[in-house]
């Protein structure tokens, strides 16, 4: 009987394929870099130095949506220890990742954490609901990488991967949890 769900195989080819979408981007010519403009030529330095500052923008933009996910999932956790305490031993090592996640991805000073909510009545719900957020917020970052630049996607490309890992781990812990 085949078994359903999220597997280790499953997340580490997905974790794969989330690194390799990040190093490709990286790969290319100097051409590419200038818009086919040669390195020596007054266009293509004109033309590199506005892609730069349209480059910091879109690094600022990248990161605050980055840390508002970030955000978001930190206080579901914060919220899901508060309300059931049971869950700590479990939790706390995630919640911390994902702390200092959003001290990584953040653009300067971490955003405030917004109450969370929660329709879960029980630890393993609020725990399964918290497997459902990281695996939206690991496509989320997943979606930014296409965007981001260099170390930036190398970075969210990280994270995405770390999100998958916990989705899977919080998944796993639900099972575990008494109700």
């Amino acid at each position: 009987m085949r078994r359903t769900g999220t597997t280790r195989r499953g997340v580490l080819a997905a974790t794969g394929a989330l690194a390799a979408g990040a190093v490709l981007p990286g790969c290319g010519s100097d051409a590419d870099d200038t818009g086919g403009a040669r390195k020596g030529s007054a266009h293509g330095g004109a033309r590199t130095a506005a892609d730069g500052t349209s480059s910091v923008r879109t690094q600022t933009a990248l990161r605050t949506s980055a840390s508002r996910t970030t955000a978001t999932l930190l206080a579901g956790y914060e919220h899901v220890l508060r309300t059931h305490p049971s869950t700590a031993a479990g939790l706390t090592p995630l919640r911390d990742a994902v702390r200092a996640h959003l001290t990584a991805v953040s653009p300067g000073k971490a955003p405030a954490l917004a109450p969370a909510r929660s329709l879960a009545t029980g630890p393993a719900a609020a725990v399964k609901e918290l497997a459902a957020a990281e695996r939206t917020a690991a496509d989320a970052y997943t979606a930014l990488v296409l965007e981001a630049p260099g170390e930036l996607a190398r970075l969210l490309a990280s994270v995405a991967a770390a999100s998958a890992a916990h989705a899977y781990l919080l998944t796993e812990l639900a099972k575990e949890t008494s109700a």
